[in-house]
């Protein structure tokens, strides 16, 4: 419903003045982490629909890229809309840059790029098999064996234990295939996306050791290790956690910004840990100002804040880097290449993963430092670290707009202190454009002086020696240039690629995706809580409250699974009205007074009073609409009716008062029968019963038809006559056993104030007066004793005791 809102807004703005040269949509988007690309989709799709003819009058063309989770899906629902809406639809996926779409809609792609951007293939495969040559701003699809003119003889691909290789694991390389991390915070998707990962990897141990959750005690937590089932413990302190895991070097700060200080300086002071992350965004300046001293001392590498964290490909993963494992398979991440990257965003970490998998071998580590303006390590620091480690061939830093970290880099590079190759962009070229400063998603994105513009960090960047692309769209081009020269140089050396691994799928996943189905364990046909809206019978509960339906209204909805007209709903809260309550002597309130008295709760004590409904209490309202309508439909006169139950000696459900007689009315009664009379299309049953109310009150002058019989009756008059019922549902319902269910709904609300009532008087526990119980021992009656004397028996006794 949100994103069919804001697609409504955006398009009722853009096509309320025409433009001469027509208008262009842009649906752009990163690849996700967990959104399903599909469902976002249908309310764009519905918005769309819905202004068909202003799009075609504007002469609207629509252009969309997306990716993440189910985006073949959403794409294909995007191009079938295509045909259909009159309007232009290029749709593109993965394998076109995230931004090339932009040039393209407005008629500015570079030379030959216009050419490169094909449009989706028919079965919007996650791979596609078209190359592109290197530098076009579309389609990214590279294969990296086939880029240089001569290949080097494939080495054989490392096995998890080379990988690991370094022991101790030197200062270069925190993560390796046997890192292990502690959570701290309950995040279980995170935790299950970490095992996910190191079970496709084909890590031998786990890299979660445990989870830690100040807030709960010592337990344990369960997880999927593939398909199979397990337990992770979760401890209420991190030195115990520390202490039971000595070979956790890694804590993955899952805090709130408010608490994430004081944890991640207690995290600091363990002597095992090297390397936190830090995931909170809003961190205070001073705060992380602090931490990075803390660190220093410490000499503990913080990763963050606002961070999504960082990934080593087939070793190890933070938290919900890289998403979804679609997007771990897609981009390749379950084993390593040759490319290492740097960012501060960690929503382009997908993009970049995405980028490196197509047009070179692979990503050998990534790592999102955060967006804030302070972050605990910096570009140079991780840069440095890959200059170090020898499996690290290439180095990709993509910055941003604001700060000065990117000259850090560039002096690095200049001094000779980097001799890798590296390709660099900085985003946020477009500030330019703006007459005022432009503060960007990052709270460090914002520009405080010409040289910390995008584009004065690139001229800077590329003067260094660093390959820098004219455009974000020709990154991915002078990427797999810059790879390729390294293959072709010996430098790098291509391995076969192995075999994809299976994954494992959740079955929430695998349903919402259309591939599973079972039967369900139940039906419901009245209410649906799964969307966007609480539905009572198909019906929003926003239209309840508009159309002010009232309890009759809801009850008509959840009971009858539809909607009365208005003078039904009337009746229904009538008889809810007028059977509420009828005083604390009749047994089901007696019930509920005394069980509320003796100290027990609310649920108890209705349920006290609502076990005395049955036929001779509340419960005569289904026997006397069944009585009286199968006499009617038999055609039995009344007097017919009446000497068949006495024949019987079955008593008339529905006829009969203790108090009330013909000459003293039962008011309810007179109520309800009247606004039938008024608003009912016809009341046979109610004239039937009537009829037997004449009979037998000629008899006795109490037999009169009461509120239990006149409410039974006309049930079943309002069934059968509103025209909302077929015969067979209208007798159903009364079978089924819908009316005393009224019974038993109105006359909850008389118990539930007779309980609240004895507890606001602070009544003590009931006990019934000896005077009103007639004590009577048959084995002293037959000897002649009178309960008139004061005789006392004492029951159980060996003899009897007579005073």
């Amino acid at each position: 419903t949100q994103t069919y809102e804001y697609a409504a807004t955006i398009l009722d703005l853009m096509t309320r003045t025409p433009h001469p040269d027509g208008k262009v949509l842009i649906i752009g988007g990163g690849i996700a982490n967990f959104t399903n690309v599909a469902t976002t989709f249908k309310g764009i799709i519905r918005a769309l629909q819905e202004y068909k003819q202003a799009l075609i009058a504007n002469r609207v063309r629509i252009f969309v890229r997306r990716a993440g989770p189910n985006w073949q899906e959403g794409l294909r629902a995007m191009r079938e809309l295509g045909e259909t809406l009159g309007v232009e639809i290029r749709v593109y996926g993965p394998e076109t840059h995230v931004t090339a779409i932009v040039p393209l809609a407005l008629g500015k792609a570079p030379a030959g790029g216009a050419a490169a951007v094909a449009a989706m293939p028919s079965k919007l495969a996650v791979e596609s098999t078209v190359a592109s040559t290197p530098g076009t701003p579309g389609q990214m699809d590279v294969d990296p064996l086939r880029s240089a003119p001569s290949v080097p003889q494939p080495a054989p691909a490392p096995t998890a234990a080379a990988i690991a290789e370094g022991k101790a694991a030197p200062w270069y390389s925190p993560f390796t295939a046997n890192t292990r991390a502690i959570v701290y915070g309950m995040q279980p998707r995170a935790v299950q996306g970490m095992l996910d990962f190191d079970y496709i990897c084909k890590r031998a141990v786990p890299s979660v050791a445990c989870m830690v959750y100040p807030f709960g005690g010592n337990h344990v937590q369960k997880f999927y290790w593939g398909t199979k089932e397990t337990l992770l413990p979760v401890f209420a302190s991190l030195k115990e956690a520390a202490k039971r895991f000595p070979d956790a070097d890694v804590v993955v700060n899952f805090a709130s910004c408010r608490s994430v200080f004081e944890s991640t300086r207690e995290m600091m002071q363990l002597p095992q840990v090297r390397t936190v992350a830090i995931i909170a965004e809003g961190v205070p300046e001073r705060h992380t100002r602090k931490l990075i001293s803390l660190a220093a001392k410490a000499n503990v590498s913080l990763i963050g804040p606002a961070t999504v964290g960082g990934i080593k490909p087939g070793c190890f993963k933070i938290g919900n880097t890289g998403g979804m494992m679609d997007n771990i398979a897609s981009s390749k991440l379950y084993r390593p290449g040759s490319v290492a990257y740097v960012s501060k965003s960690g929503g382009m970490s997908n993009e970049l993963n995405n980028i490196v998998a197509r047009t070179t071998d692979g990503v050998y580590e990534g790592v999102a430092i955060g967006g804030d303006r302070y972050p605990g390590t910096t570009f140079l620091d991780h840069i440095m670290r890959y200059e170090a480690d020898p499996g690290c061939k290439m180095i990709l830093l993509l910055g941003e707009v604001g700060g000065v970290e990117e000259y850090k880099v560039a002096e690095a590079v200049r001094a000779g202190r980097i001799t890798k190759p590296v390709v660099a962009w900085a985003i946020g070229t477009c500030a330019g454009m703006f007459a005022t400063e432009v503060q960007f998603g990052h709270a460090g994105a914002l520009a405080n002086s010409d040289s910390e513009t995008a584009e004065a960090k690139n001229a800077a960047m590329r003067a260094a020696g660093i390959h820098v692309p004219e455009t974000f769209e020709a990154l991915p081009g002078l990427l797999n240039q810059v790879y390729s020269d390294l293959v072709q140089a010996g430098t790098i050396v291509p391995r076969p690629e192995p075999e994809a691994p299976k994954i494992p799928i959740d079955y929430a996943w695998a349903q919402e995706l259309g591939l599973v189905r079972k039967p369900a364990s139940f039906v419901s046909t009245i209410c649906d809580d799964r969307g966007e809206e609480l539905l009572y019978a198909g019906m929003r509960i926003t239209d309840v409250f508009r159309d002010d339906i009232g309890i009759g209204g809801v009850l008509s909805l959840l009971w009858f699974k539809r909607r009365l007209p208005d003078y039904a709903c009337k009746f229904i809260e009538m008889v809810l009205m007028l059977t509420a309550d009828h005083g604390p002597a009749v047994s089901g309130a007696h019930n509920t007074i005394v069980t509320a008295r003796a100290g027990k709760d609310l649920i108890s004590s209705l349920c006290s009073g609502l076990l005395t409904i049955g036929d001779r209490f509340g419960g005569a309202l289904d026997g006397a609409a069944d009585l009286f309508s199968t006499a009617y439909d038999k055609g039995l006169t009344p007097r017919e009716f009446v000497d068949s139950m006495r024949k019987q000696n079955k008593l008339i459900l529905g006829i009969g008062h203790k108090i009330k007689s013909r000459t003293n009315p039962d008011l309810r009664v007179t109520l309800i029968t009247d606004y039938a009379k008024k608003h009912f299309p016809a009341s046979p049953i109610l004239d039937y019963a009537r009829a037997v109310e004449a009979i037998t009150t000629a008899k006795k002058d109490n037999l009169i038809l009461n509120v239990d019989g006149a409410i039974g009756v006309l049930f079943v008059d309002l069934l059968r006559h509103s025209g909302a019922f077929s015969r067979e549902e209208a007798d159903e319902y009364a079978r089924i056993g819908t009316l005393n269910g009224l019974f038993v709904l109105a006359r909850s609300i008389g118990f539930i104030g007779h309980y609240l009532d004895q507890k606001r008087l602070k009544q003590g526990l009931y006990r019934h007066p000896w005077d009103d119980i007639s004590y009577l021992n048959p084995a002293a009656l037959q000897g002649g004793m009178s309960a008139t004397k004061g005789d006392r028996v004492q029951v159980g006794a060996a003899k009897i005791v007579s005073k």
